[in-house]
């Protein structure tokens, strides 16, 4: 590289925040000016003369991109995009990118997925916490016991981890039936068990297993509302791995309240960290986790080599992958 070139790694500090992304940053060619922060406006000359950031979960803003004249890129370390101001970034002519195709979260994703479902169905934690108390639960807890196998799993977003998460189904002998813009072909059908599209209020009637796994945008933004929910069976479980605000959190809570469903493995938040207030923290029936689908240790190493990469082609003059605006 001709100069040195700036980038600015904005990394939240509930995924890591300044030890990841110094880890990050060494990752990038030398002569890279690299500047760490967890916020985009902690550092107001950084973020001006930086031409790309990384970001971790970190909002940028309208106002952090109208204030860094030299930005020409936004690489997102992660498949969400969601806390980036994508209208203004296309406004200014910044593109933004993510990891979607390197499939770096996919495998711990849908395993978290499974994880959270097998939880609910073998009623885990409640079982763990009643023999922690020296309470024998069995007699109490036998009756909601049930498999996997023969249940019909609903996958909204069929996309990489969708996938991911419909072929792990079929080895568990699930229906699976899934819900998208598009259908996919008749191979990837047939390669995840005789997987079935559906529209969503179709499917949401069907599924005794509910699993979301679609991007986070305007449109998708409290995609399980109050209506949608209803529309389950009251023996349904809803699982969020995705984004927290895919679903209303306060119509869940309600829904899960009144037994108008059966439970929740919910590993995202809107915001995250939730605060203390947040019903889902003490409705009935759910099994809830730290938006742990990925960030396993193997996790982030695929995904800062993902993002690293993106950011390496751009600085080196050649088309970055993953371009989402």
């Amino acid at each position: 590289m001709s100069a040195p070139c700036d980038v600015l790694a904005v990394i939240a500090p509930h995924v890591g925040g300044r030890t990841v992304g110094a880890g990050l940053a060494t990752l990038l060619p030398q002569g890279t000016s690299v500047t760490v922060v967890e916020t985009a406006d902690e550092d107001p000359e950084a973020l001006r003369s930086a031409r790309a950031i990384i970001t971790g979960l970190a909002p940028v803003t309208a106002e952090h991109l109208a204030a860094a004249p030299q930005l020409e890129l936004v690489q997102c370390a992660s498949h969400g995009f969601d806390y980036v101001d994508l209208p203004a970034a296309r406004e200014r002519g910044v593109r933004v990118c993510n990891i979607g195709s390197s499939g770096a979260e996919a495998q711990n994703v849908a395993e978290q997925t499974f994880a959270l479902m097998l939880a609910l169905a073998k009623r885990l934690v409640p079982a763990h916490l009643a023999l922690v108390e020296a309470d024998w639960a069995l007699p109490r807890l036998q009756g909601s016991l049930t498999e996997l196998s023969g249940k019909t799993l609903g996958v909204v977003g069929l996309g990489r981890i969708g996938r991911e998460v419909a072929r792990r189904a079929a080895a568990f002998d699930m229906d699976v039936v899934y819900a998208g813009r598009s259908r996919a072909d008749e191979e990837t059908e047939a390669r995840l068990g005789g997987a079935r599209h559906l529209p969503l209020d179709d499917l949401l009637r069907r599924a005794d297993y509910v699993t979301l796994h679609t991007p986070l945008t305007d449109t998708t933004r409290h995609l399980l509302d109050a209506g949608r929910l209803a529309l389950l069976k009251p023996t349904a479980f809803v699982v969020n791995t995705a984004r927290g605000a895919l679903i209303d959190q306060d119509a869940l809570a309600e829904a899960l309240e009144k037994g108008a469903l059966a439970g929740a493995g919910i590993d995202v938040f809107d915001p995250e960290p939730p605060t203390p207030a947040l019903r889902l923290l003490r409705a009935p029936n759910v099994v809830l986790s730290p938006h742990a689908g990925g960030v396993t240790r193997e996790t982030l190493v695929r995904i800062a080599l993902a993002a690293v990469e993106n950011v390496n082609a751009f600085l080196s003059g050649r088309e970055p992958r993953d371009v989402v605006s």
